[in-house]
């Protein structure tokens, strides 16, 4: 959806931009509830931050999962030979820091594992009481955090029109304006990171936020004209 169209060399006029399916106002405007997510995603008194931080990333990723596996009989490794967004593409980085080329099937599915690993390890996500979360707990949320914004996005960019048909994009929207409002709220994701999906960032959390497009108000300008090349991640 979101690819530029070039040019072609036998003088004709490049086809227009092809229109992006998922910011057509008949789409942006469905939801499966209407509560105000501002609200939900703010830190409740006298609930520890690392709980709450643990709590909603583990619901997240559970969500996230289980909205990808709706389309993901049609994100083959023929249909989504990178795992791109729009005009961006991610590579997954191994333990050893290695970055690897894959399909965007296997990146998702590299995503999944890393995440299911750390959030049922009781060392990382401690369930029983008393026992303390690792110093290193807030960047790995914010690791995980920014993994799953990449699997929303290719949702979107890759696979809105299976959505569509498959009738899911009110889900969608609603997952995804949740977590967006999650993430700005503590800082978990650069957004930078983000600003390859602004665009729909805007008209979906504009109303529910009651903030600019910029994340949460650290001063970071978001230039769209920086998404007119691929990018490597």
């Amino acid at each position: 959806f979101c690819r530029k169209s070039k040019g072609k060399p036998n003088g004709k006029k490049p086809a227009p931009e092809e229109k992006k399916l998922y910011l057509e106002p008949e789409y942006t405007k469905s939801r499966i509830t209407d509560f105000e997510f501002k609200e939900l995603v703010m830190l409740p008194r006298e609930i520890d931050l690392n709980e709450w931080l643990a709590s909603n990333t583990t619901t997240f990723f559970h969500h996230i999962n289980l909205q990808y596996s709706t389309i993901s009989e049609f994100c083959t490794g023929e249909s989504c030979q990178t795992m791109a967004v729009c005009n961006t593409q991610y590579y997954w980085y191994d333990e050893r820091g290695k970055k690897i080329k894959c399909t965007a099937p296997q990146y998702v599915d590299f995503v999944m594992s890393s995440v299911q690993k750390l959030v049922t390890d009781e060392d990382v996500f401690p369930t029983k009481y008393g026992k303390e979360f690792p110093n290193s707990f807030e960047s790995l949320v914010k690791k995980i955090c920014k993994y799953l914004f990449h699997v929303l996005a290719h949702i979107y960019s890759s696979h809105f029109k299976e959505t569509l048909a498959l009738e899911l994009h009110g889900h969608l929207n609603t997952l995804y304006t949740h977590f967006i409002l999650f993430i700005r709220e503590f800082n978990l994701v650069d957004p930078k990171e983000t600003t390859v999906m602004d665009d729909l960032t805007e008209v979906l959390c504009s109303s529910s936020s009651g903030s600019s497009s910029n994340g949460s108000g650290n001063g970071s300008s978001n230039s769209a004209g920086a998404q007119n090349h691929v990018k490597e991640r």
